[in-house]
C-alpha cells in the first residue's frame, strides 16, 4: 500500500471515530423541521394554518437525560420565525432558547439549526413559534424527555404513551387576530377548543355541526398509559376531564408529582402534565375526553368545548349521554386554587439525577433579591393599548439583549427593571432584571387584572411556595410551602391573587419572563432576566454559536444565506454513515 493510500485510510479512521467517540457519552438526535402554511378546517372553516413537515400539531421530539438535540428549522412561511423549546432549560446556552431577547429571527426562506444539551432534565414539554401570534395559527409540538436506563421512575412503566394537546382557537388568521391587537381591539372570544389540531365530536347536534373531523385516542383494556397533556391554547384556562375515569397526576413539567387521582384537573395556558391513566372500565361504550373552559359563562361559551374519544380495542358502541360536567364554580375560584395547591413535589423520587428530588432543600436558602411584579389591565401608553408588568411595557429591541452584551453595545437595554411596581403613569422600555449569579430570587406575581395568568420563566424550574387571593404582604410568607412545592416553568396567577415563587439563579444567560396568554404577551406583559457570571468561562456559559444569525446593530456581520434552499443539514447520523460506506469503499479499492 502507498504512503498516500495508507495516510488516506488513516485520516478516514480517525473521522469515523472522531464521530463515533464524540457521541458515545451523549449520543446526539437529529430532527428536520420545515416549518410552512397548509389549508385546514378544525372547526369546519377553512383557514391557515401553520405545519411543521405538513402536520398539525407538528411532530414530537422524543430524547433521553443528556442528549444533544440538534433541530435544522427551514422558515418557509412569508414572515420571521423563532421557535421556542418551552421549559428546556437550555442550560450554559441562552443562545439557543428561541426569544427575541437572545435570538436574532430566522428570516423567511431561510434555515437555522438549533443545538443544545437537555441537560439533567426529565419530562413532559412542548415546542412552538414565539413571533407574530404565530401559535395562534399552530406550529406547536411534544417534546419528551425520558429518563436515563439506570434511574427508576416512581411508577411501572405505562404501556403506551399519548401525547394531548388542547388550546383555545379562532377560524381568524393569526394576522387578523395580530391587527385587531394592534388597532386596539379585544381578540373577543374564541371560536372553539381543539384537542391535537382537531374540533369536536358531534356529541350535540345543535352546538356541533355536522363534518367536523375529531380526535380519536384507542387503548387496550386492562393497561396504564401516560398521557401528556399541554394547554398550548391562546389566553383560556381549560378543565381537563374524561367521563368515567380518574386521572392520576405523575409529572409536570419535568417534577414527578405526589400521585393523586383527579377526576378533572385545570390546565392553565402554557401548562403541561402527565397523568397515568387506567382502562378499568367496561368497553360498552366510547368515553367523551374533555376541555372546557374555565371562569366564564358556560352559556354563553357551551360551543367553546373541545371533545375528543376514548375508544377500547374492544368497544361495543359509541360514547353516549352528556359530557361529564366540569366543576361549578364559575364565580368562586377557590376549589380551583386549591387543586393547584394540592400539587406537590415528589420529594423521595429521583429525577434526572439518581439523588431524591427533594436533596435539594429550597426552604432553607437565603433569599438574596425579591421582586414583585404585578400585572393589571391593558392600558392606553402614548395612545396605544399596551400590557405591563410592574408599569413596564417591555418593547423588544432590534438586537437581542445577549448579542448586544457579546459585542458590548450600549443603550440597547435598561437594567433598570423595578423591584416593585411603578407608581405613576407606565412607561415603554427595554427594562431588564438584573439578577444574581447563584442568588436565590423570590419573584411575587400579583394578578390585579380580571382574569387568569400564568407566567413563564426560560433557563429554570422554580418552586411554587404560595398562592392567595388578595394583596401579597411581607406576612404572606408565613404561608409559604417551604418542603414540598412543585418545581415547574410556568404556573398560574388567579384574578385578584398572587403566587409567589422561588429560583435559583445558577443558570449564566439572558432568560425571558412572561405571561404565557398570547395577547398581553404581545402586547409587552414580558421582561428578562440577566444572569451574568463576573469570572467569564466556557463553564458556565458556552460560546456564541458558529452559526449565531445577527440582526439590528449588528447585522452588518450577516453572511447572506442562499434563500428557499430545501437542502436539508446533514445530521450526524448520516455523516457516520456516510464515512463507514466511505471506509469500506476505500478498503476494498485499497487492498484488492
Amino acid at each position: 500500500m502507498s504512503s498516500f493510500r495508507a495516510l488516506f485510510f488513516f485520516f478516514l479512521i480517525n473521522v469515523s471515530l472522531l464521530l463515533t467517540l464524540s457521541s458515545a457519552a451523549d449520543p446526539f438526535v437529529s430532527y428536520e423541521f420545515e416549518v410552512s402554511y397548509i389549508t385546514a378546517s378544525p372547526l369546519g372553516v377553512p383557514q391557515q394554518v401553520i405545519a411543521i413537515n405538513n402536520k398539525f400539531p407538528g411532530p414530537i421530539i422524543n430524547v433521553t437525560t443528556n442528549n444533544n438535540v440538534a433541530v435544522n428549522v427551514r422558515n418557509k412561511l412569508d414572515e420571521s420565525l423563532l421557535i421556542h423549546w418551552s421549559g428546556i432549560q437550555q442550560r450554559r446556552s441562552s443562545w439557543q432558547d428561541g426569544v427575541l431577547g437572545t435570538n436574532c429571527p430566522i428570516p423567511a426562506k431561510w434555515n437555522w439549526t438549533y443545538q443544545f444539551q437537555v441537560k439533567d432534565q426529565i419530562g413532559s414539554f412542548f415546542y412552538f413559534p414565539s413571533l407574530h401570534l404565530q401559535r395562534a395559527a399552530g406550529g406547536f409540538g411534544g417534546f419528551i424527555i425520558n429518563n436515563r436506563a439506570i434511574i427508576p421512575i416512581p411508577f411501572d412503566t405505562p404501556h403506551g404513551d399519548i401525547v394531548v394537546f388542547i388550546g383555545d382557537w379562532y377560524t381568524r388568521n393569526h394576522t387578523d387576530l395580530r391587527k385587531a391587537l394592534d388597532d386596539g381591539k379585544d381578540l373577543g372570544m374564541p371560536d372553539g377548543v381543539l384537542i391535537n389540531g382537531k374540533g369536536p365530536y358531534r356529541y350535540n347536534n345543535t352546538l356541533v355541526p355536522d363534518g367536523i373531523d375529531y380526535e380519536t385516542i384507542e387503548v387496550h383494556p386492562g393497561k396504564t398509559y401516560r398521557l401528556r397533556v399541554h394547554n398550548v391554547g391562546v389566553s383560556t384556562s381549560l378543565n381537563f376531564r374524561i367521563q368515567s375515569h380518574n386521572l392520576l397526576l405523575a409529572e409536570t413539567e419535568g417534577s414527578y408529582t405526589v400521585q393523586q387521582n383527579y377526576t378533572s384537573l385545570d390546565i392553565h395556558v402554557g401548562q403541561s402534565y402527565s397523568f397515568l391513566l387506567s382502562t378499568d372500565q367496561n368497553a360498552s361504550t366510547d368515553y367523551y375526553i374533555v376541555a372546557s373552559a374555565r371562569f366564564v359563562n358556560e352559556s354563553r361559551w357551551q360551543r367553546v368545548t373541545g371533545v375528543a374519544i376514548l375508544r377500547y380495542t374492544n368497544s361495543k358502541g359509541k360514547a353516549r349521554g352528556p359530557l361529564p360536567p366540569a366543576p361549578d364554580d364559575q364565580f368562586d375560584k377557590t376549589y380551583s386554587m386549591n387543586q393547584a395547591r394540592s400539587i406537590r413535589w415528589n420529594v423521595s423520587a429521583s429525577g434526572a439525577r439518581p439523588n431524591p428530588q427533594g436533596s435539594f432543600r429550597y426552604g432553607s436558602i437565603n433569599v438574596t433579591d425579591i421582586y414583585v411584579l404585578k400585572n393589571k389591565p391593558l392600558e392606553k401608553i402614548n395612545g396605544k393599548r399596551r400590557a405591563t408588568l410592574s408599569g413596564n411595557s417591555f418593547v423588544n429591541p432590534s438586537t437581542p439583549i445577549r448579542l448586544a452584551d457579546q459585542y458590548k453595545l450600549k443603550g440597547v437595554y435598561k437594567l433598570d427593571f423595578p423591584t416593585k411596581p411603578l407608581t405613576g403613569s407606565p412607561r415603554t422600555e427595554t427594562s431588564v432584571i438584573n439578577g444574581t449569579y447563584r442568588g436565590f430570587m423570590e419573584i411575587i406575581l400579583q394578578n390585579n387584572d380580571t382574569k387568569m395568568h400564568t407566567y413563564h420563566m426560560s433557563g429554570y424550574a422554580f418552586f411554587v411556595v404560595g398562592m392567595d387571593f388578595g394583596d401579597w404582604s411581607e406576612n404572606s410568607r408565613g404561608t409559604y410551602n417551604k418542603w414540598d412545592g412543585i418545581a415547574r416553568t410556568t404556573a398560574q396567577v388567579y384574578p385578584g391573587a398572587w403566587t409567589a415563587i422561588l429560583v435559583s439563579l445558577d443558570n449564566v444567560g439572558v432568560w425571558n419572563l412572561r405571561t404565557e396568554n398570547l395577547d398581553s404577551w404581545y402586547l409587552g406583559q414580558e421582561t428578562y432576566v440577566r444572569v451574568v457570571n463576573p469570572e467569564v468561562n466556557n463553564k458556565t456559559e458556552l460560546p456564541i454559536p458558529d452559526n449565531a444569525l445577527f440582526c439590528g446593530a449588528l447585522s452588518k456581520l450577516q453572511k447572506p444565506q442562499k434563500v428557499s434552499s430545501d437542502a436539508p443539514s446533514i445530521s450526524r447520523n448520516k455523516l457516520k454513515l456516510f464515512f463507514t460506506w466511505l471506509i469500506v469503499f476505500a478498503w476494498i479499492h485499497i487492498f484488492q
